[in-house]
């Protein structure tokens, strides 16, 4: 296997970079803490008492598979975006790709940092089409046990009824929300790098795109897509790439899925056998550090997030740049940021190994990118990065490694990206950077 990761900054610098389509106001001075003991629910949207993070168990709904996953994180305005205010009488249009198809879908929403219950007034799944448009005769009405609406927990999440339609790999399909309203902030994932579109009123049925005039690049309550049946039901286990903002694909093209898992999900299905590729980015994620923006640490979200999906079998672990990075800097999003020592970071690695086994799931660890040229590039910072790759490489302590350090690095400076693979940071791969990343795994391996 090629052996090299990539890891992610979302620094202040970073983020100026991200287009902007919200139109909310100023910023709330605090987003909701995460819930603990929350509660999910299975399909027909029952909610059911269960594990940390919404109850959803390491192996759960043998029958359906991963198509789309995206990690949930606490409502904020670091970049504008609709989270911190929320949807009143508003339909929120969404559109994602699955890598691999079957004969029906679901669809999970997540309230996980909401503190009141959400109520979902109706929901449904289309073929997408243009921006907001989606396939004249495609819109179909999702049903929660059996009904049109459904109230997830604060905390919590559901599964929606499965929904007998074809559905091909690689295909985009449009979720769309009404949201009858207030919800309160919402729960939603921040750096989607694809257009989501905001209507006023209920639309939820509409194939045109006219009513829908506003734009963000944020996904909302929606945190995964699950199929079941067809033709790719045997293929193998699902395969979970967990990281920050090199995972989420940040310096990426929108709304063109040149993320590296969605690259790797291309390379799947090119050889005829489609399977489950899960992106469980989140950008600026730390391993060892909580964040309110960035999401909950490595070693906290990975039970839910990682493990936590439909029949996953291999875990592609790539973080640890942002401890790196933003170690002692009191300027980070959150604030004053700890300084992190490799030795620390090794431990938080030894913790992913550690849960990933004892579910029985293979976990292949990254190396870290380069990043000499970067927003919070130090060389006490290089020699961190140096030391962890060097205990990923050599340790044999993760199952397999891909060294993505060596395959984005320029010969001339091992220290940095190659220009081309640079998407302008010295820290974010470009579109051509997350094909390479994808061509270093071999995917005999996961």
């Amino acid at each position: 296997m090629a052996r090299r990761s990539g890891v992610a900054l979302f620094a202040a610098a970073a983020l100026a970079a991200v287009p902007a389509f919200g139109t909310e106001g100023a910023p709330v001075a605090a987003a909701a803490a995460p819930a603990a003991g929350a509660a999910g629910a299975g399909e027909g949207g029952a909610a059911q008492a269960g594990s940390e993070h919404g109850g959803r168990a390491h192996g759960s709904g043998k029958e359906w598979r991963g198509g789309w996953a995206a990690s949930p994180q606490a409502p904020h305005a670091v970049i504008p975006n609709w989270s911190t205010q929320g949807f009143a009488r508003q339909t929120v249009r969404q559109v994602v790709r699955v890598s691999t198809g079957g004969a029906k879908a679901r669809i999970e929403l997540t309230n996980r940092y909401g503190r009141t219950p959400l109520t979902v007034t109706g929901a449904t799944l289309a073929r997408a089409g243009k921006g907001a448009a989606v396939h004249n005769g495609s819109v179909r009405d999702l049903l929660f046990g059996g009904k049109r609406s459904v109230t997830v927990p604060a905390g919590g999440e559901v599964r929606s009824d499965g929904l007998p339609m074809k559905v091909r790999a690689l295909e985009s399909l449009t979720v769309t929300l009404y949201l009858a309203g207030p919800t309160g902030p919402a729960t939603f994932h921040q750096a989607a790098l694809a257009t989501s579109y905001r209507a006023a009123g209920d639309h939820r049925s509409d194939t045109g795109a006219a009513a829908f005039t506003e734009k963000s690049v944020s996904w909302y309550y929606l945190s995964g897509v699950e199929v079941s049946g067809g033709k790719d039901a045997a293929r193998r286990s699902a395969v979970v790439a967990f990281g920050d903002s090199i995972t989420d694909g940040y310096g990426s093209s929108v709304d063109t899925n040149r993320r590296y898992p969605d690259v790797l999900a291309e390379r799947f299905v090119a050889e005829g056998r489609p399977r489950s590729v899960l992106n469980q980015g989140i950008g600026g994620n730390r391993v060892t550090v909580d964040s309110i923006w960035a999401g909950e640490k490595g070693v906290a979200r990975f039970r839910h997030d990682a493990l936590g999906e439909p029949n996953v079998g291999t875990v592609i672990v790539l973080e640890g740049i942002n401890d790196i990075g933003a170690s002692a800097s009191p300027n980070w999003p959150d604030g004053w940021a700890p300084d992190v020592s490799a030795a620390q970071l090794v431990k938080g690695h030894r913790e992913l190994i550690r849960q990933a086994r004892a579910a029985g799931v293979k976990v292949i660890g990254a190396t870290v990118t380069p990043f000499k040229g970067a927003a919070y590039y130090t060389e006490r910072g290089e020699a961190k990065r140096d030391a962890l790759n060097d205990w990923i490489r050599t340790s044999g302590e993760y199952d397999e490694v891909i060294d993505l350090d060596r395959a984005l690095s320029d010969p001339a400076d091992r220290d940095r990206l190659a220009p081309a693979y640079d998407s302008g940071d010295h820290l974010h791969p470009s579109d051509a950077g997350y094909r390479a990343m994808a061509a270093a795994v071999d995917l005999d391996e996961l």
